[in-house]
């Protein structure tokens, strides 16, 4: 019995549009990357030929990263991830501010790593975390921030921009506020360094290389004069124990000075594409509600919340049409709980899809997302039953 031919299906042509803290490393940075094993494989903190190479590529890795920054070399600290950094930010300036007292403030909005962080340090010193809300477009107002601060206040943490929204955040207000009550800001810059000019409105630096076409690398960037102390066992290295590996440090510095380079065409380009995508999911797609502010944000950034659907199961079904999207209606993949973020900007949950876009992205790919998507969620909500509500 023969059997009849039958068409070879065609592979739909996929595209990434989720590369939040996990962009495609930049050709100039994988160039690097592979030199510095080469060049930079010694430990640096030996002193033959070779390990002196290598410690100077760590510095010149940390000096790179200082001027984008407008910091110290000897201000940069890198750490293994971002989270890493994060809580090293935390830990060390709640120890060393800890005759203080140990409450810490933080924006409703933050990443959980920071929230887990704050609450680490205030129980551990019997202080409290006070959380400050958000308003529906995800931003934290500076007055609240520095309202919320009390007496035993060690530190306040507010992110430059949310990275699940793209809200940008006071942080410049916030600072001089706090300034005011001599507490230090913390600003997390893991969704904007590389992205936009993050400013000088900080006293702790946070960001994430993986982010900015890096590798995966923390970076922690502390003013002089910030009161801070190591809070885990003496290292050699004081304040980013074991150290990280240097052709790791030379690729992420040298990925965000490209990054720096190109930032304004990557602007123009990126937040041409998100205004599309905001505008036709709006219009196309019922019961939908795009969130975060359509203007104060980052170039990159879109997240909209459709009703009567889950977000994984979007995410899935987008994922066999060849497009790679997020979701925050989970803090993670198997918590299945609603995204804190969400929550406390008072919009939609659930049905969640978030776009952040990288660099080279084809506006032809994005278009492809806005024409399935209104089949998409009607085949979702169908076989949900959530048809005729």
């Amino acid at each position: 019995m023969t059997t009849p031919d039958v068409p070879a299906q065609t592979a739909l042509p996929r595209a990434v549009l989720d590369v939040a803290g996990h962009a495609p490393l930049r050709p100039l940075a994988r160039t690097a990357l592979l030199e510095a094993f080469d060049q930079g494989w010694a430990d640096p903190r030996r002193l033959f030929a070779e390990a002196r190479r290598a410690r100077l590529l760590l510095d010149g890795a940390r000096e790179a990263v200082a001027a984008v920054v407008g910091a110290r070399t000897e201000e940069v600290d890198l750490h293994p991830t971002h989270t890493a950094a994060l809580h090293a930010g935390v830990r060390a300036v709640a120890r060393g501010r800890r005759r203080h007292g140990a409450d810490v403030v933080v924006g409703a909005v933050e990443r959980s790593a920071v929230h887990a962080a704050a609450a680490f340090v205030a129980q551990r010193g019997q202080g409290a975390v006070t959380t400050v809300p958000a308003d529906r477009d995800g931003r934290v107002a500076a007055d609240a921030l520095a309202g919320a601060v009390r007496p035993g206040t060690v530190l306040a943490a507010l992110q430059h921009a949310n990275g699940e929204v793209g809200t940008l955040q006071p942080v410049a207000a916030a600072r001089d506020a706090l300034r005011r009550h001599g507490v230090p800001l913390l600003v997390d810059a893991g969704a904007s360094l590389g992205h936009v000019d993050v400013g000088d409105a900080w006293d702790v630096l946070a960001a994430d290389a993986g982010d900015w076409g890096g590798p995966p690398l923390g970076v922690l960037v502390t003013r002089t004069g910030v009161r801070r102390s190591p809070d885990w066992p003496e290292d050699d290295d004081r304040w980013s124990p074991g150290g990280v590996a240097v052709p790791l440090a030379l690729a992420a510095a040298v990925a965000l000075q490209d990054a720096v380079a190109h930032r304004a065409a990557a602007d123009a380009h990126r937040r041409d594409l998100v205004d599309l995508v905001r505008a036709r999911v709006a219009a196309e797609v019922p019961d939908v509600e795009v969130v975060g502010d359509p203007d104060a944000r980052l170039p990159h950034v879109v997240t909209f919340s459709c009703l009567y659907v889950d977000g994984e199961a979007l995410v899935t079904r987008l994922d066999r049409e060849g497009l790679g999207v997020g979701s925050g209606s989970a803090c993670t993949s198997s918590a299945l709980e609603p995204s804190h973020v969400l929550a406390a900007m008072g919009v939609l949950t659930h049905g969640n899809v978030r776009l952040t876009l990288p660099v080279d992205v084809r506006r032809v790919d994005v278009e492809r997302l806005c024409d399935v998507l209104p089949g998409v969620v009607a085949e979702v909500r169908a076989a949900a039953g959530a048809v005729g509500l």
